[in-house]
């Protein structure tokens, strides 16, 4: 069984320059992201979450909610391992998948076949596995024979077809996901819903970073609110006065 336990963690971003007094004023006049500790002249920084502790466990869809800057971007990326703790630990019984950034890392002077291989490597896979799933990421992507173009010639909307068929050939224990679940042009994004529900239903905890109460209703049964990267709520989602 898939679970998530976060202890204590605390992740800080430092801004040098000789301008990080005035980044730092313009920060506390915002008063929406990270808590903001001073440093020397030059060196301001920002703590995007701050001794954040929570249990996650085999069945939770959770919904991640608060103002831009209240740290659920960079928890998706702790976990996902892109970001490093300062302090505390998340540590994750299960394999995780994601989709997060379309365009991170994306090579856009490789191919959009070299870049299949490229990201099946940074997720541990050999290369023979990356190969069996070749046709089925052609085929869902549809981008046929653009596949072996430079992805600097893809459109956004091709970029985003590609990244989300990679992101999306791998079952696992545990999905992340920021803000919206679709990819592509408009009939691109039944096919995407489809995909991404099965995947719901296959997978024993999805963490859900979100602005849309529709979209929270509808995958989610639990809400975590974070502000200044703090746990300020943790409650059940319900729908017409029932837990979903």
């Amino acid at each position: 069984m898939a679970t998530i336990t976060i202890t204590d963690l605390t992740v800080d971003f430092a801004v040098f320059g000789s301008r990080a007094r005035s980044i730092k004023d313009t920060i506390m006049e915002q008063a929406a992201g990270g808590l903001v500790t001073a440093g020397s002249r030059d060196i301001v920084t920002v703590r995007a979450l701050d001794r954040l502790n929570l249990q996650i466990n085999d069945g939770d869809r959770i919904g991640l909610v608060g103002h831009n800057g209240s740290g659920k971007t960079t928890l998706l990326r702790v976990l996902a391992g892109i970001y490093k703790p300062v302090h505390g630990s998340a540590r994750i019984d299960g394999s995780v998948g994601t989709i997060l950034d379309p365009s991170a890392g994306i090579d856009f002077e490789a191919t959009g076949l070299d870049n299949i291989y490229l990201r099946g490597a940074i997720l541990g896979l050999r290369r023979k596995q990356v190969s069996r799933l070749i046709d089925g990421i052609a085929e869902f992507s549809e981008l046929g024979e653009f596949l072996h173009l430079p992805m600097k010639t893809y459109s956004t909307g091709m970029i985003a077809r590609l990244t989300f068929a990679m992101s999306t050939a791998i079952q696992n224990d545990i999905l992340l996901i920021d803000e919206g679940i679709g990819a592509g042009d408009a009939a691109f994004q039944d096919k995407a819903q489809q995909r991404i529900e099965g995947l719901f239903s296959q997978t024993s905890i999805i963490l859900l970073a979100s602005h849309s109460e529709e979209l929270l209703s509808r995958y989610c049964n639990r809400r975590i609110t974070l502000s200044q990267g703090t746990l300020i709520g943790d409650e059940p989602i319900t729908t017409h006065g029932q837990v979903v």
